[in-house]
């Protein structure tokens, strides 16, 4: 009996044991790369050899490595190896990385500006981005900028950033709209850092100075400054999007905010924040609804020179440059996207688009977002093509025409979506 009793209680061990036992991950690896290292996935990746087999954690990675520039997409097969263990393969389709980027456009009044520029995505197959930019907006202008976001670890990185900007700006005094040549000369250093999956941080600093030279004779003796400033710039992102190729569906949210200081009494310290809230839903097999939400404060000084521009090539498609500026703001842009063909790497992509926004005026209260003559409302049609395997390759062309007061319209031009 006691010998029974012995054996149940063995054969009862030995089967929880077995029973118990978790699958395991043996290798992760990687196929289908050229120019991406292995070593590079591997080190970003959630799962690692040796952990528990779990697909949540196979599926974020997944959603991480289509987000990477240098990626067009990417899957995953499940092989077992010996006893529980198994081989994971990350499937990558890359990216062509080294991008030219064009903007430019028009308005019915003849303003033409343009910017082109060269940038590499994926330098040394570590997603590190590196490149600049030569700007004609009346003026010359120029940026080098550098981002490796995953530069030290799998969380921590770094950016870079130099500029040298020039442009005409509209400056608004009372009863009077003067022009400036404006300049801005800055660097920048960033500290990123990636919490999870979903969460990440930008830390750093940012010297520059501000050189605005009055255009034209100056009867009413308008200020002319050079001023040298610092900003301290955070930025917090909630990033849940899912990318397959040309759709987007998911939630996400970047918040930004800037404290500057100053040492002209025309241009005191001030703060500025805003959040951009992005919204995408697939819509059948081939449409895409897209939806970006800005809303932003700044310190309301009763300055001609607001933070807050309303600007063609930022927020409303058609409106001109810079036409006007403030201390608050709220803008929609929202479009409707439908793949009109696609073959092999090529997509024609149709969009017709909303775009509103409203601005606080230096000075006022919250009641100027409802004020006739600050609300702009421009819908719109456009094209898209794009190239499945190179990065941001999506060509558009956007046609915006005003219903609202005093309204433009024209044409815009650009590399990759809007938003």
């Amino acid at each position: 009996m006691i010998k029974r009793y012995l054996v149940f209680i063995l054969v009862a061990f030995f089967a929880s044991s077995i029973f118990s036992q978790e699958n395991m991950v043996d290798d992760v690896k990687i196929q289908g790369n050229k120019k991406l290292k292995s070593s590079f996935v591997k080190k970003i990746a959630s799962l690692k050899s040796g952990d528990v087999l779990d697909s949540l954690l196979i599926e974020e990675d997944m959603k991480l490595l289509k987000r990477l520039p240098s990626v067009s997409h990417a899957s995953y097969q499940v092989f077992p190896a010996e006893g529980n263990q198994y081989n994971i393969f990350y499937n990558i389709e890359e990216n062509f990385t080294l991008i030219p980027s064009v903007n430019f456009y028009t308005t019915d009044d003849d303003e033409f500006a343009y910017r082109i520029g060269l940038y590499e995505f994926n330098t040394f197959g570590r997603n590190i981005a590196f490149g600049g930019f030569y700007q004609k907006d009346i003026y010359d202008s120029y940026a080098i900028n550098f981002r490796a976001p995953f530069l030290f670890s799998r969380y921590l990185g770094l950016a870079v950033n130099y500029q040298d900007l020039t442009t005409q700006e509209p400056v608004f005094f009372e009863g009077e709209t003067a022009s400036y040549k404006y300049n801005n000369e800055s660097m920048e250093i960033l500290g990123l850092y990636r919490i999870d999956y979903n969460n990440r941080f930008e830390l750093g600093v940012n010297y520059f100075v501000e050189d605005y030279r009055f255009k034209g004779d100056n009867i009413n003796n308008r200020p002319e400054l050079n001023v040298h400033k610092w900003l301290a710039k955070g930025i917090y992102e909630f990033n849940n999007l899912d990318y397959s190729y040309q759709y987007i569906s998911g939630f996400r949210s970047i918040f930004n905010f800037q404290y500057v200081t100053s040492t002209n009494d025309m241009l005191p310290d001030f703060f500025i924040g805003w959040n951009d809230f992005f919204y995408f839903r697939r819509i059948g097999e081939k449409g895409n609804w897209a939806s970006r939400l800005r809303m932003g404060l700044s310190s309301n000084d009763e300055t001609p020179f607001a933070p807050f521009s309303v600007d063609n090539n930022l927020n409303v498609r058609g409106v001109g440059n810079t036409i006007d500026r403030g201390t608050g703001v709220i803008v929609l842009n929202t479009e409707y996207r439908h793949t009109l063909y696609e073959k092999y790497w090529f997509v024609l992509q149709g969009n017709a688009f909303i775009d509103a926004g409203t601005w606080r005026n230096p000075g006022g209260d919250f009641g100027d977002f409802s004020k006739k003559d600050n609300v702009k409302v421009y819908p719109g049609l456009g094209l898209r093509f794009i190239h499945k395997k190179i990065y941001n390759a999506i060509f558009r062309i956007d046609y915006g025409y005003g219903i609202t007061e005093g309204a433009t319209k024209g044409l815009v031009f650009g590399i990759g979506q809007y938003f």
